[in-house]
């Protein structure tokens, strides 16, 4: 042992441990602590520490709802010096939070000053604002100055703070929790409280209640912001049983009629937490990526009230089409997840149902009705037994008075003489002359008559459980008629159900303009503004070639077939545009280098095209059957290396002429290949030696057609050639290409 750790300190020692385990049970005490003191609201209150200490501190300091408001630098002061020892900061941007009407459904701060706005703006610093509590916060703390929950001393041991608030408002569900601890993550949307006091009556009254029923009450998050939620009964159900899932929810917009047939789309609501200038300058960049060619303009209009003006590119666009590409392309739509991870009683955290949320809170309203009723039944004893003391004096008042006059103990005497207890003597010690008048005796036979009843209807409701629950009931239909309806209460996110369809067709979202697609034999894919003409010259790297060249519009779709036998679908709007060389193909589709380009053609909807492979089997298949969604393409003709996919040719006409590598030519009808979705194929010609070179559909009417040179040629006559599919066939005419092809 090195002699720097041979010689401890008096008491000191030393213990091996392994790295593994060390670091185990230090970051696994970091994860608690994160989880439960930090990140994760309580199921009872639906706060978090720092929440907590910020409304008791408040209520410390007398921050009542028709009280003055005081400094949030005080407040804040307060919470960190004496309950909350992090930075001040992060305390005062959790009270902004509290304080903001468009970020809490209740809020439980009213603040004065610059409290940040939807667009994003910072609130102002908290020597410049001022706040106090809301009549929501005080309903959270209704009771606490009697016993209703435990206190526990503070990080310093010099003051006391709540476990828990007594919370007589459901603020879990109400207001909503959003945090990220050490592994799990916990995502609450807001409700509105009148609901989910309807929804906790019915669990009062049925306490087998299923989710469906506590849903015929909660129709769904009921967001600051408005908005409309664009979810199924059936998505609703499945998310509140499993405490998991998520809502759509969507900006609320109405058409304004114009003249001449003109109108405007006004958008009055944006979806929760979606600030209102970044939407804008997401919109407005997508206009300028030209991305949104329906839209005209955007303007934002707004002051306090949120007034969003959009204006189509034209009078024909409908409107609702243009919103269903704002929805799919912009924040006017989001989803906010719902994961109900929060700490239970036992401060373990679990994923809860709506169920076992409105469970956990009325098991703790009616915990706090025991404590604050067996608090208020030791307050009504002790006065009553003080009461019981006075009376004693009113009725023997002569002795009373000698005895305190004459006695040298006089407490000690009234003990003796009248059977007082300690605290009676205690009490008529400390009464006033005024207090021996006969009007106060009627005044305390009267209270305690009043306080002997109170004392038997409290240990009434002690000793009853349903009439503890019917207390509850009364309670929580009290709450929900102070916060369920009003400017406050009313539901403010309208119920859509599903997303009601909307046929999009994909070409209206992209700016139709005309293009040259121009692929190298390299497999380098660039495409030019415009049709460029035939004798256009291109630009290629050393080595390079001109291979296909199309022209074609940004809104068509293209297919490449590749000798693989799988057909890709690439959009001509992502082609990389300029002068540079573009890029290669094979980054756009999944291409392996042992793979090449067969052919790339405008993909047209009704078209059929002949497939057919390098050992002469092919089918026809219809151009639907070619689409591809994926970059992994869709395998249509079945390939076996060497042998590998030869052509993809239309399939107009009626005739198709094979010709092989051996230079033998057969003609015979289209209508003896099979059309298929997927596969092998079937012989289009039989071959000794070599395989397939080249094949072409025509109409027999026409005659068979090839180029030669820079003429065309074309042969009528084909009794010669024609035949049965899978046949050899004969030489072909004379002056037909040595190159085997028919388009050299």
């Amino acid at each position: 042992m090195p002699d720097d750790i041979a010689t401890l300190p008096e008491g000191g020692n030393t213990r091996e441990t392994r790295l593994a385990q060390a670091l185990s049970e230090r970051y696994l005490a970091y994860a608690m602590s994160t989880i439960m003191a930090r990140s994760l609201p309580d199921v009872r209150d639906g706060l978090k520490p720092v929440h907590r200490r910020l409304l008791w501190a408040m209520n410390q300091l007398r921050l009542d709802p028709n009280g003055g408001f005081k400094k949030c630098a005080r407040i804040v002061g307060d919470v960190m010096g004496k309950y909350h020892p992090h930075g001040d900061s992060s305390i005062y941007e959790a009270m902004v939070r509290l304080a903001q009407d468009f970020a809490a459904r209740y809020p439980l701060v009213e603040g004065q000053g610059n409290f940040g706005n939807i667009d994003g703006d910072n609130a102002a610093a908290m020597r410049y604002t001022e706040a106090k509590l809301t009549e929501v916060a005080q309903a959270l703390l209704a009771g606490i100055d009697a016993d209703a929950v435990d206190f526990r001393p503070t990080y310093d041991g010099e003051e006391q703070e709540p476990l828990v608030l007594p919370a007589a408002f459901p603020n879990l569900l109400a207001n909503g929790a959003a945090g990220i601890a050490v592994g799990m993550a916990t995502s609450i949307p807001p409700h509105n409280a009148g609901e989910l006091c309807g929804a906790a009556l019915a669990l009062i009254k049925n306490p087998n209640a299923s989710t469906a029923d506590l849903l015929q009450h909660v129709s769904g998050p009921d967001f600051p912001t408005g908005g409309v939620l664009m979810e199924s009964p059936e998505a609703l159900r499945e998310a509140y049983e499993t405490g998991r899932g998520g809502f759509r929810v969507r900006a609320k917009w109405e058409v304004l009629p114009g003249k001449n047939g003109t109108y405007t789309i006004l958008v009055s609501e944006i979806p929760y937490q979606v600030q209102k200038s970044r939407l804008i300058e997401q919109i407005a960049q997508l206009m300028e990526e030209k991305k949104l060619p329906l839209l005209g303009d955007i303007r934002d209009e707004s002051t306090d009230i949120v007034r969003v003006i959009i204006e189509p590119k034209t009078r024909a666009v409908d409107p609702a089409m243009l919103m269903e590409t704002l929805f799919r392309a912009t924040s006017l739509e989001s989803r906010f997840p719902l994961n109900m991870n929060v700490l239970g009683p036992d401060r373990t955290p679990r994923v809860m149902s709506l169920k076992d949320v409105l469970r956990h809170w009325l098991d703790h309203r009616h915990e706090v009705l025991q404590r604050v009723t067996n608090h208020r039944l030791a307050a009504v004893l002790r006065r009553l037994e003080i009461l019981a003391g006075f009376l004693i004096v009113y009725l023997n008042l002569d002795e009373v008075i000698r005895i305190i006059r004459y006695e040298d103990e006089p407490k000690q005497a009234l003990m003796a003489s009248f059977r007082l207890s300690e605290v009676q003597a205690e009490a008529i010690l400390n009464m006033r002359l005024r207090s021996l008048r006969k009007l106060e005796e009627m005044e305390i036979r009267r209270e305690h008559d009043a306080l002997s009843k109170e004392a038997e209807s409290l240990r009434g409701l002690l000793a009853d459980e349903k009439a503890r629950w019917k207390q509850i009931g009364k309670d929580i239909e009290a709450t929900r008629k102070k916060f369920g309806s009003g400017a406050l209460g009313d539901r403010r996110t309208l119920i859509d159900g599903e997303a009601k369809a909307v046929v999009v067709d994909e070409t209206a979202l992209i700016e139709r303009e005309p293009i040259t697609v121009i692929l190298s034999e390299k497999g380098w894919i660039r495409a030019q503004k415009g049709h460029q003409p035939e004798d256009a010259e291109f630009r290629f790297k050393e080595g390079d070639k001109l291979a296909i060249r199309l022209n074609c519009e940004t809104t068509d779709r293209l297919c490449l077939f590749a000798t693989n036998g799988k057909a890709y679908t690439i959009k001509a709007d992502q082609i990389p545009r300029g002068r540079g060389d573009g890029q290669p193909v094979r980054l756009m589709v999944e291409l392996t280098n042992e793979d090449d380009v067969v052919t790339l053609f405008v993909w047209r909807e009704g078209q059929r095209y002949l497939l057919a492979s390098r050992e002469g089997k092919g089918f026809v298949v219809k151009s639907e059957e070619l689409l591809a969604e994926k970059r992994t393409g869709r395998q249509v003709l079945l390939v076996d290396p060497p042998n590998e996919a030869a052509l993809c040719i239309p399939a107009n006409g009626d005739t198709v002429a094979v010709i092989g590598e051996n230079r033998k030519l057969l003609v015979f009808p289209l209508e003896q290949v099979p059309e298929m979705t997927r596969g092998r194929g079937v012989a289009l010609q039989g071959y000794r030696d070599g395989g397939m070179a080249d094949a072409k559909v025509f109409n027999a009417k026409e005659g068979l057609s090839w180029q030669l040179g820079g003429r065309v040629r074309v042969e009528t006559d084909l009794t010669t050639w024609r035949g049965n599919r899978a046949g050899a066939g004969k030489q072909p005419p004379n002056g037909f290409p040595k190159s085997n092809r028919f388009n050299t």
